[in-house]
């Protein structure tokens, strides 16, 4: 199998530190199957992930690319296992007339159970949801701009049922939610006709929250963002 993959040691939020795996796709053979992940979609249509190269890659030359139609095209990492910990990623939405998505997924069971959290470019916003049995169903979002043709960064870190969403480096929100609790998959994920780039995908075990953190991160998962707002294609 061939994959980058380079160690690197991250500080907690709080004190302690982690390890965390890094995947830039550089190694990889640019218009081959794509090694070590699952592409797939949740729902209808065909999703068509492939490995470019791309002069504005944050790590050059390659990236990972969605360019195919699909409710909710899916890349999910074979090899991951994480209940508490991050995944995060760098992207960058190309295209669409319908969508202008991308995300993240994480404690995923299959392409059908899992939780995402995503940024969208026509939307300009950012929002989390768990998907069940192939519904997503939206729990909460913010206002942000969110640039067409620029690359972003988005992150989630979770810990027992909280998780706390940050896009190009500031907090977006706080939710808190017990429906998936085992350890799952991560991965990253696009909507409809979203031709979006990914790359520098970053994931690692448990980020130490301390009790003061979750103690203040239960006070902020109450603060109000729009939550449950539908963007008309809940299924």
């Amino acid at each position: 199998m061939n994959k980058l993959h380079t160690l690197i040691l991250m500080s907690t939020i709080s004190t302690g530190t982690a390890f965390a795996d890094t995947v830039n796709f550089d190694d990889l053979k640019t218009g081959a199957p794509l090694p070590g992940w699952t592409g797939t979609q949740t729902g209808s249509g065909k999703a068509a992930w492939s490995i470019v190269a791309d002069d504005s890659a944050p790590s050059k030359p390659n990236v990972l690319k969605q360019s195919g139609e699909a409710t909710y095209p899916v890349c999910i990492k074979d090899d991951t296992n994480l209940k508490d910990g991050f995944v995060e990623v760098k992207f960058k939405p190309i295209s669409g007339k319908e969508d202008q998505a991308g995300g993240v997924l994480w404690r995923c069971k299959d392409s059908n159970n899992y939780y995402i959290a995503r940024a969208n470019a026509l939307e300009d916003n950012v929002c989390i949801y768990y998907t069940v049995k192939g519904k997503r169903t939206e729990k909460k979002r913010i206002n942000i701009k969110v640039a067409s043709n620029q690359w972003h960064t988005l992150r989630v870190d979770f810990k027992d049922n909280y998780f706390v969403v940050t896009f190009d480096g500031k907090r977006a929100f706080v939710w808190k939610d017990d429906t998936f609790k085992d350890a799952g998959k991560v991965g990253v994920w696009t909507k409809a006709d979203s031709t979006t780039l990914f790359d520098d995908f970053s994931y690692g075990p448990d980020t130490g929250l301390s009790a003061t953190d979750k103690s203040q991160l239960e006070k902020d998962s109450r603060k109000k963002g729009s939550p449950g707002e539908n963007d008309g294609d809940e299924k």
